[in-house]
């Protein structure tokens, strides 16, 4: 009661039942609305990957005119597929304007330092040599691991990585390997200095997709070749 002798009257409450059903009213449209920005944003996103391949592609190797897709089946055998085919790995054959085959670009991944990393490699089956390297997606630490793909002297490992098979052609003859200091052999990658760990990384990448993937395409070698005439 108050002090002129009238009731106080207390607020009407809030159910608990109508608490609830406001709060799931909001989590439904909240929900809504991150299915909407996901499905929209998606296609965008997708696309935005596909022509950064694309253009990392080419500059791999620069005198492409176009490109076909491989994937390996159970026998490893390399068959053709659709560049959006929904497969586990593709292999990126590249021909020039007279159809002959210019290089092959594989991609691999692996963790770094803060993420995983991710990139694409190209090997000349004519130099039986790994002759260029881009990162499609990394968060390595700015002004250091960031280094993978922007400091000159790191990429100038993959400008002949030496990946020669033995002479039964089912492995490499030396395997890839990281340093520290400068390269005493084509098949070492020198490190970056303060950035060890996002270098081994990708030398770590690089190795272990090489020695799976270089005799595949070796193998497959002369098909890959014919496929630029069909």
């Amino acid at each position: 009661m108050s002090e002129t002798g009238i009731p106080i009257q207390a607020p009407p409450s809030v159910g608990g039942s109508r608490l609830m059903l406001a709060m799931g009213s909001v989590g439904f449209i909240a929900g809504i609305l991150i299915v909407f920005t996901f499905q929209f944003t998606q296609p965008i996103i997708k696309a935005n990957e596909k022509a950064f391949l694309e253009q990392s592609i080419f500059e791999v190797f620069p005198q492409t005119a176009y490109k076909k897709v491989f994937t390996p089946d159970e026998n490893g055998v390399l068959q053709p597929v659709a560049e959006d085919a929904e497969v586990p790995y593709k292999i990126y054959a590249c021909y020039d304007a007279h159809h002959a085959l210019t290089g092959v670009v594989l991609g691999a991944s692996g963790q770094g330092f803060q993420d995983v990393i991710h990139l694409i490699y190209g090997y000349d089956p004519r130099q039986q040599a790994i002759v260029g390297m881009k990162v499609l997606q990394s968060t390595e630490t700015p002004g250091l691991g960031d280094k993978i793909n922007n400091d000159p002297k790191f990429l100038s490992n993959f400008k002949h990585l030496d990946v020669r098979l033995n002479s039964a052609g089912d492995a490499l003859r030396a395997p890839v390997t990281l340093i520290k200091g400068a390269r005493q052999n084509n098949h070492q990658i020198s490190a970056i200095t303060g950035a060890t760990i996002s270098s081994r990384a990708v030398a770590r990448m690089i190795a272990q997709s090489a020695a799976i993937n270089i005799p595949l395409i070796y193998k497959n070698l002369k098909r890959l070749e014919e496929a630029g005439n069909e």
